[in-house]
Protein backbone atom coordinates (compact mmCIF):
# COMPACT_ATOMS: atom_id res chain seq x y z
CA UNK A 1 0.00 0.00 0.00
CA UNK A 2 1.43 3.71 -0.56
CA UNK A 3 -0.21 4.78 2.62
CA UNK A 4 -0.67 2.44 5.46
CA UNK A 5 -3.40 4.75 7.00
CA UNK A 6 -5.92 7.28 5.95
CA UNK A 7 -5.52 11.00 5.03
CA UNK A 8 -7.72 14.19 5.88
CA UNK A 9 -10.68 14.78 7.61
CA UNK A 10 -11.19 12.48 10.67
CA UNK A 11 -8.44 10.03 9.34
CA UNK A 12 -4.94 9.23 11.53
CA UNK A 13 -2.53 11.86 9.18
CA UNK A 14 1.04 9.82 9.78
CA UNK A 15 3.45 12.34 8.41
CA UNK A 16 4.52 10.09 5.61
CA UNK A 17 0.84 8.88 4.15
CA UNK A 18 0.21 12.63 4.04
CA UNK A 19 3.15 13.46 2.00
CA UNK A 20 2.61 11.15 -0.49
CA UNK A 21 -1.34 11.64 -0.56
CA UNK A 22 0.32 15.61 -0.85
CA UNK A 23 2.62 14.47 -3.63
CA UNK A 24 -0.25 12.15 -4.96
CA UNK A 25 -2.13 15.76 -5.63
CA UNK A 26 0.42 17.61 -7.22
CA UNK A 27 1.40 15.43 -9.93
CA UNK A 28 -2.62 14.60 -10.71
CA UNK A 29 -3.62 16.52 -13.79
CA UNK A 30 -6.72 15.57 -15.96
CA UNK A 31 -9.15 17.70 -17.75
CA UNK A 32 -11.51 17.44 -14.87
CA UNK A 33 -8.61 18.19 -11.47
CA UNK A 34 -5.18 20.55 -11.62
CA UNK A 35 -4.35 22.07 -8.90
CA UNK A 36 -3.97 26.16 -9.08
CA UNK A 37 -1.38 26.29 -6.02
CA UNK A 38 0.93 22.87 -5.83
CA UNK A 39 1.06 22.00 -1.70
CA UNK A 40 3.84 22.22 -0.16
CA UNK A 41 5.05 18.24 0.37
CA UNK A 42 5.43 18.45 4.42
CA UNK A 43 3.42 15.65 6.07
CA UNK A 44 1.08 18.44 7.41
CA UNK A 45 -2.71 17.75 6.65
CA UNK A 46 -3.83 21.39 7.04
CA UNK A 47 -7.25 22.92 5.35
CA UNK A 48 -5.25 23.45 1.94
CA UNK A 49 -4.93 19.11 1.89
CA UNK A 50 -8.10 18.79 2.48
CA UNK A 51 -10.03 21.07 0.07
CA UNK A 52 -7.39 19.45 -2.30
CA UNK A 53 -8.82 16.15 -1.49
CA UNK A 54 -12.50 16.82 -1.56
CA UNK A 55 -11.95 18.50 -4.97
CA UNK A 56 -10.36 15.74 -6.28
CA UNK A 57 -13.13 13.36 -4.67
CA UNK A 58 -15.72 15.83 -6.24
CA UNK A 59 -14.71 16.59 -9.66
CA UNK A 60 -12.57 13.19 -10.46
CA UNK A 61 -14.09 10.37 -8.30
CA UNK A 62 -17.43 11.87 -8.21
CA UNK A 63 -18.66 12.12 -5.26
CA UNK A 64 -21.72 13.82 -4.64
CA UNK A 65 -20.75 14.24 -1.12
CA UNK A 66 -16.79 14.96 -0.72
CA UNK A 67 -15.65 13.30 2.68
CA UNK A 68 -12.41 14.87 2.56
CA UNK A 69 -10.36 11.46 3.80
CA UNK A 70 -8.18 8.62 1.78
CA UNK A 71 -8.48 5.36 2.86
CA UNK A 72 -5.22 2.83 1.85
CA UNK A 73 -7.65 0.60 0.04
CA UNK A 74 -10.65 3.33 -1.45
CA UNK A 75 -11.57 4.36 -4.14
CA UNK A 76 -10.31 7.94 -3.89
CA UNK A 77 -6.45 6.48 -3.71
CA UNK A 78 -6.81 4.33 -6.64
CA UNK A 79 -8.79 7.18 -8.67
CA UNK A 80 -5.25 8.82 -7.49
CA UNK A 81 -2.74 6.71 -8.88
CA UNK A 82 -4.58 5.86 -12.13
CA UNK A 83 -4.39 9.80 -12.66
CA UNK A 84 -0.73 10.17 -11.57
CA UNK A 85 1.82 12.23 -13.69
CA UNK A 86 4.52 8.97 -13.26
CA UNK A 87 8.43 9.88 -12.71
CA UNK A 88 10.66 11.01 -10.17
CA UNK A 89 9.57 14.26 -9.70
CA UNK A 90 10.89 16.29 -6.91
CA UNK A 91 7.34 15.87 -5.07
CA UNK A 92 7.77 12.13 -5.80
CA UNK A 93 10.99 12.25 -4.13
CA UNK A 94 10.10 13.43 -1.53
CA UNK A 95 7.26 11.32 -0.85
CA UNK A 96 8.90 8.25 -1.26
CA UNK A 97 12.37 9.78 0.80
CA UNK A 98 9.22 10.44 3.60
CA UNK A 99 11.91 10.43 6.29
CA UNK A 100 14.27 12.62 5.03
CA UNK A 101 15.12 16.61 4.50
CA UNK A 102 13.79 18.48 1.34
CA UNK A 103 16.52 20.24 1.00
CA UNK A 104 18.96 17.01 0.56
CA UNK A 105 16.32 15.12 -0.96
CA UNK A 106 16.99 17.75 -3.81
CA UNK A 107 20.47 17.54 -4.17
CA UNK A 108 20.30 13.56 -4.79
CA UNK A 109 17.26 14.27 -7.46
CA UNK A 110 19.63 15.86 -9.44
CA UNK A 111 22.44 13.15 -9.15
CA UNK A 112 20.00 10.51 -9.72
CA UNK A 113 18.57 11.71 -12.91
CA UNK A 114 22.41 11.96 -14.12
CA UNK A 115 23.75 8.68 -12.32
CA UNK A 116 20.98 6.39 -12.71
CA UNK A 117 21.28 5.69 -16.47
CA UNK A 118 24.71 5.13 -16.07
CA UNK A 119 24.57 1.75 -14.25
CA UNK A 120 21.84 0.62 -16.47
CA UNK A 121 19.05 1.46 -13.41
CA UNK A 122 16.63 2.02 -16.61
CA UNK A 123 12.88 1.08 -16.11
CA UNK A 124 10.89 2.36 -13.29
CA UNK A 125 10.74 -1.37 -11.40
CA UNK A 126 14.48 -1.18 -11.04
CA UNK A 127 14.55 2.73 -9.82
CA UNK A 128 11.86 1.55 -7.69
CA UNK A 129 14.12 -1.10 -5.98
CA UNK A 130 17.01 0.60 -5.85
CA UNK A 131 15.24 3.83 -3.79
CA UNK A 132 13.88 1.00 -1.61
CA UNK A 133 17.34 -0.15 -0.37
CA UNK A 134 18.79 3.68 -0.34
CA UNK A 135 15.80 4.64 1.58
CA UNK A 136 16.07 2.25 4.14
CA UNK A 137 19.93 2.00 4.15
CA UNK A 138 20.10 6.29 4.48
CA UNK A 139 17.33 6.95 6.21
CA UNK A 140 15.86 8.50 3.47
CA UNK A 141 19.01 10.06 2.57
CA UNK A 142 19.78 11.52 6.32
CA UNK A 143 23.00 9.31 6.90
CA UNK A 144 26.07 8.02 4.78
CA UNK A 145 27.96 6.94 7.32
CA UNK A 146 26.80 3.74 10.14
CA UNK A 147 26.60 5.10 13.32
CA UNK A 148 28.04 2.26 15.42
CA UNK A 149 31.65 2.74 15.57
CA UNK A 150 33.13 0.21 13.09
CA UNK A 151 34.89 -1.82 16.14
CA UNK A 152 32.81 -4.75 15.26
CA UNK A 153 34.83 -5.21 11.75
CA UNK A 154 38.39 -5.03 13.65
CA UNK A 155 40.22 -8.23 12.41
CA UNK A 156 37.85 -9.29 10.08
CA UNK A 157 39.89 -10.84 7.12
CA UNK A 158 36.63 -11.49 5.46
CA UNK A 159 37.07 -7.45 4.56
CA UNK A 160 40.53 -7.09 4.09
CA UNK A 161 40.67 -5.80 7.67
CA UNK A 162 44.25 -7.13 8.73
CA UNK A 163 45.94 -3.77 9.88
CA UNK A 164 45.22 -2.13 13.44
CA UNK A 165 42.12 0.47 13.30
CA UNK A 166 40.66 -0.76 10.06
CA UNK A 167 37.52 -1.92 11.39
CA UNK A 168 36.98 1.96 12.89
CA UNK A 169 38.37 3.39 9.32
CA UNK A 170 36.63 1.39 7.13
CA UNK A 171 33.37 1.42 8.91
CA UNK A 172 29.79 1.62 6.61
CA UNK A 173 30.03 4.19 4.23
CA UNK A 174 27.63 5.49 1.09
CA UNK A 175 23.98 5.28 0.41
CA UNK A 176 24.73 1.57 0.53
CA UNK A 177 27.10 1.24 3.12
CA UNK A 178 30.37 -0.32 2.29
CA UNK A 179 32.48 -1.88 4.57
CA UNK A 180 35.91 -3.30 5.23
CA UNK A 181 39.53 -2.04 3.32
CA UNK A 182 38.90 -4.41 0.55
CA UNK A 183 35.48 -2.55 -0.49
CA UNK A 184 37.07 0.63 0.31
CA UNK A 185 39.98 -0.30 -1.91
CA UNK A 186 37.90 -2.03 -5.11
CA UNK A 187 35.65 1.09 -5.29
CA UNK A 188 38.41 3.01 -5.04
CA UNK A 189 40.23 1.84 -8.02
CA UNK A 190 36.85 1.65 -9.42
CA UNK A 191 36.27 5.94 -8.79
CA UNK A 192 39.79 6.49 -9.17
CA UNK A 193 39.83 7.79 -5.66
CA UNK A 194 42.50 6.53 -3.01
CA UNK A 195 40.29 5.34 -0.50
CA UNK A 196 43.26 4.03 1.69
CA UNK A 197 44.91 7.36 2.12
CA UNK A 198 44.24 8.35 5.69
CA UNK A 199 41.19 10.34 5.93
CA UNK A 200 40.23 10.35 2.15
CA UNK A 201 37.69 7.34 3.53
CA UNK A 202 35.40 9.93 4.43
CA UNK A 203 35.17 10.86 0.56
CA UNK A 204 32.12 8.73 0.38
CA UNK A 205 30.08 10.12 3.35
CA UNK A 206 30.78 14.10 3.23
CA UNK A 207 30.25 13.95 -0.63
CA UNK A 208 27.12 13.57 -2.00
CA UNK A 209 28.02 12.71 -5.44
CA UNK A 210 30.65 9.42 -3.66
CA UNK A 211 28.26 8.50 -1.33
CA UNK A 212 25.26 7.41 -4.23
CA UNK A 213 27.58 6.63 -6.94
CA UNK A 214 29.64 3.99 -4.25
CA UNK A 215 25.97 2.65 -3.60
CA UNK A 216 25.38 2.62 -7.68
CA UNK A 217 28.76 0.94 -7.95
CA UNK A 218 27.38 -1.68 -5.24
CA UNK A 219 24.39 -2.15 -6.89
CA UNK A 220 25.83 -3.37 -10.55
CA UNK A 221 28.88 -5.07 -9.20
CA UNK A 222 26.49 -7.77 -7.23
CA UNK A 223 23.91 -7.96 -10.81
CA UNK A 224 21.23 -6.55 -8.69
CA UNK A 225 19.42 -5.43 -11.52
CA UNK A 226 18.27 -8.76 -12.24
CA UNK A 227 16.52 -9.48 -9.20
CA UNK A 228 14.82 -5.99 -9.81
CA UNK A 229 13.56 -7.25 -13.05
CA UNK A 230 11.80 -10.19 -10.96
CA UNK A 231 10.58 -8.14 -8.39
CA UNK A 232 12.23 -10.27 -5.76
CA UNK A 233 12.75 -7.77 -2.81
CA UNK A 234 14.03 -10.37 -0.68
CA UNK A 235 16.73 -11.65 -3.21
CA UNK A 236 18.18 -7.92 -3.19
CA UNK A 237 17.73 -7.08 0.61
CA UNK A 238 19.93 -10.44 1.30
CA UNK A 239 22.42 -9.11 -1.06
CA UNK A 240 22.61 -5.61 0.04
CA UNK A 241 21.72 -6.53 4.11
CA UNK A 242 23.46 -10.19 4.35
CA UNK A 243 19.74 -11.22 5.54
CA UNK A 244 16.40 -9.48 6.05
CA UNK A 245 16.93 -6.66 8.68
CA UNK A 246 14.30 -4.08 7.96
CA UNK A 247 12.58 -5.64 5.46
CA UNK A 248 9.08 -4.67 6.29
CA UNK A 249 10.81 -0.88 6.22
CA UNK A 250 11.85 -1.61 2.70
CA UNK A 251 8.85 -2.96 1.38
CA UNK A 252 7.39 0.63 2.44
CA UNK A 253 9.82 2.13 0.52
CA UNK A 254 9.63 -0.20 -2.22
CA UNK A 255 5.39 0.62 -2.64
CA UNK A 256 5.68 4.19 -2.83
CA UNK A 257 8.10 4.34 -5.25
CA UNK A 258 6.33 1.56 -7.17
CA UNK A 259 3.20 3.88 -6.58
CA UNK A 260 4.85 6.63 -8.12
CA UNK A 261 7.17 5.34 -10.65
CA UNK A 262 5.02 2.67 -12.25
CA UNK A 263 1.96 2.63 -14.18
Amino acid sequence: MAIKQSVGTKGKNESIDVKVIQAALNLSKTDKFELANKLVVDGKCGSKTILAIESFQKNVVGSASPDGRIDASGKTLAALKKQLSKGMSEDALIAIMAKGDSSTIKIYLALLKTALTKYQISTPLRVAHFLAQVGHESLSFRYTRELASGAAYEGRKDLGNTQKGDGIRFKGRGLIQITGRDNYAKYGTYAKLDLLKKGNEELIANTSKYALDVALWFWDSRKLNSHADADDLRAITRRVNGGYNGLDDRKDYLDRAKFFLLS
